[in-house]
């Protein structure tokens, strides 16, 4: 059995041992390096990619399955050739669920707490207390409710805020309130006080955070965008921002990474940075995910985690 990895050349050699010992039969090697015993580096049973390698399948041509080293796969749907009658499984999961709970619940609960303000307060030598809020009169919206959103909505619950979750299809989480169908996407959206963007990126939710659903917030609203950088249109958001109709974002995810040095929201009042560290993948769980589902497909069983291409996730 040969599997081949195309990541990072900075962690290539880290994650091709982490499978030689997850699989110690197998022929490990790096796409763009020397294979495992003279292996052809076309030939492989299996092709592990954590980036967008445009090259990759130009040379990968007979592989049973492709695993994503990443939850999200919209930089492999985008490769023109990328193969179709290949299955394209991504991650599920693998450690990142707790790290985006534990972002999620500190935005939340800085915007519940006005850190924020009370920051800016310090900025300009301000001493202003502010009435204190309870968690329960908070309105909060999670927008994508997968394995990690569903993880999220709850642990919002759990701190006694009013949480209510999208999705497209019907889902039932105790303590939160349950939105499905595109048609009540308005509904949803309409006197949230903070969102929590969770979608995967499809050509449906493309640009989704719009100047038109964003203003469906409540007056002072606050987003967290921690998925991807295309769902928001990032011009809308600093105009509603300069309008005074949100009160501020957090954002972890952006249309160019690295954010580039004069992009507009360097420095912007009520804007909060982070460079994509929401959701790191955990390699060691990563590769043990991938490689039990490996060996299931080689006994011929079925995996969870194989992408809907229609859908995008």
């Amino acid at each position: 059995m040969r599997i081949h990895i195309s990541t990072p050349i900075d962690e290539a050699s880290r994650i091709a041992a982490l499978f030689s010992d997850a699989l110690p039969t197998a022929q490990v090697g790096l796409v763009d390096g020397t294979t495992v015993g003279g292996d052809d580096p076309a030939q492989a049973d299996y092709v592990v990619t954590g980036y967008r390698n445009v090259a990759l399948f130009h040379r990968e041509r007979r592989m049973k399955a492709i695993f994503a080293f990443s939850a999200g796969v919209g930089h492999l749907l985008s490769l023109s050739n990328l193969p179709r009658d290949v299955p394209l499984i991504r991650l599920e999961d693998a450690g990142m669920a707790a790290q985006m709970v534990r972002y999620a619940l500190a935005a939340a609960l800085r915007f519940a707490q006005r850190l924020d303000v009370y920051a800016q307060q310090q900025r300009e030598r301000v001493w202003r207390q502010l009435p204190p809020r309870s968690p329960g009169s908070i309105q909060v919206g999670v927008l994508g409710l997968g394995a990690i959103g569903a993880a999220i909505a709850r642990a919002l619950a759990e701190q006694g805020f009013a949480v209510r979750g999208f999705s497209r299809t019907a889902k039932s989480i105790g303590g939160v309130r349950c939105i499905s169908g595109d048609t009540r996407l308005g509904e949803f959206l309409t006197g949230l006080d903070l969102l929590v963007n969770m979608l995967p990126l499809t050509a449906q939710t493309r640009g989704i955070l719009n100047r038109a659903n964003l203003s469906r917030l409540a007056n002072g609203a606050h987003l967290v965008n921690i998925a991807r950088g295309a769902h928001l249109v990032d011009a809308d958001l600093l105009g509603l921002l300069d309008e005074g109709r949100l009160g501020g974002a957090t954002l972890d995810v952006f249309h160019d990474e690295p954010l580039p040095a004069d992009h507009p929201f360097w420095g912007r009042p009520g804007i909060a940075i982070t460079p994509h560290v929401s959701g790191v993948t955990m390699p060691e769980e990563a590769v043990a995910q991938i490689a039990e589902k490996i060996m299931r497909l080689e006994r011929g069983l079925p995996v969870t985690g194989v992408v809907d291409r229609e859908r995008g996730y």
